[in-house]
């Protein structure tokens, strides 16, 4: 019994670490939908500021430009995660979270998977050890998205977007403060070309959709270990003990 118990505990470890390993890995060019090749959309507005509330915090919104981008996320970021202190700091819970995307040319090979991406508490950060790679990956073809919302639907989605999902969203390049405490104000890119400070897009959402979900069956697969390691753990406790003499 104690066999038994031990092989279902390796067994669910092992299985948890390759999927821990595996799930952020990107999908194949070929399992990327078309609509991942479109550019962002972008169109100026005339449009007066509008007001939001979160967290007791009231918020002006000045819409910019309409905004809509196809891509696949390599990288994200949590506002609310414990280590962010920026966000806490300047009273920001408009920001749900950022993600960093690719579209277009970047998605027409598989050399974006030799390439490691990374996000901060603002920032979005791509490496890799091959110059070719390095050379042909079009900067102007990744962007770091500020998400804003006050809508509980659409925070939820956004909350539960994995590295490797196929998103579409919709809504307004758009600067945002609010006159809490310390006065805030954030403004956003309005082009793909720029880096640097200043160069991510802030966009208010008005929709939200994950249109293929990344990581395969690995997100599935984890679970899967977890509980043979759980069953492997009450097998042992409750085997019964031999006394030799």
């Amino acid at each position: 019994m104690h066999r038994l118990a031990k092989l279902l505990f390796v067994a669910g470890l092992c299985l948890l670490l390759a999927a821990l390993w595996k799930k952020h890995e990107l999908p194949a060019p070929g399992l990327l939908q078309p609509a991942l090749q479109e550019e962002p959309l972008q169109k100026a507005v005339t449009m007066p500021a509008f007001e939001r509330s979160v967290g007791q915090i009231n918020y002006r919104i000045q819409p910019l430009y309409r905004y809509e981008l196809w891509g696949l996320v390599v990288s994200r970021h949590d506002s609310d995660t414990w280590w962010d202190y920026l966000h806490k700091e300047w009273n920001d819970h408009l920001n749900v979270a950022d993600l960093c995307v690719l579209w277009g040319d970047n998605l027409n090979n598989a050399s974006y998977g030799q390439i490691s991406f990374s996000s901060g508490q603002f920032t979005c950060y791509f490496q890799t050890d091959s110059n070719e790679v390095y050379q042909a990956f079009d900067q102007t073809a990744i962007s770091n998205n500020h998400l804003l919302s006050d809508d509980p639907e659409l925070i939820r989605r956004i909350k539960n977007t994995r590295v490797g999902d196929q998103i579409h969203f919709r809504g307004y390049l758009a600067e945002y403060s609010h006159e809490h405490g310390t006065p805030f104000r954030r403004g956003t890119s309005t082009t793909r070309s720029d880096t640097g400070n200043g160069a991510c897009e802030t966009v208010f959402l008005e929709e939200f959709t994950i249109l293929k979900q990344g990581g395969g069956p690995w997100y599935k697969l984890q679970w899967l270990g977890i509980a043979l390691m759980v069953l492997g753990s009450i097998a042992w406790i409750a085997a019964p003990v031999r006394l030799r003499n």
